[in-house]
């Protein structure tokens, strides 16, 4: 791992329940992550045009290892 590697997503979750799923499943794998949303979980419940919407985003260097994963499950 480089120190200045950047963070790319690797899924896009409809809601903070399945990104937590998905953070969940990366992390038992060693594979480190941290969420993005454009909006506060309490605020957006669900899903309006995109706006309760979480990005998992990782290491470049661990993207593909995580992608697989993800669409393992």
């Amino acid at each position: 791992m480089k120190s200045n590697e950047k963070m790319v997503e690797v899924y896009d979750a409809r809601n903070d329940m399945e990104a937590q799923v998905i953070k969940s499943l990366l992390e038992s794998y060693d594979i480190p992550c941290f969420l993005k949303s454009n909006a506060a979980p309490s605020v957006h419940l669900f899903t309006v045009d995109g706006m309760g919407e979480v990005k998992i985003m990782v290491l470049e260097s661990l993207a593909d290892k995580a992608k697989e994963l993800i669409n393992k499950e």
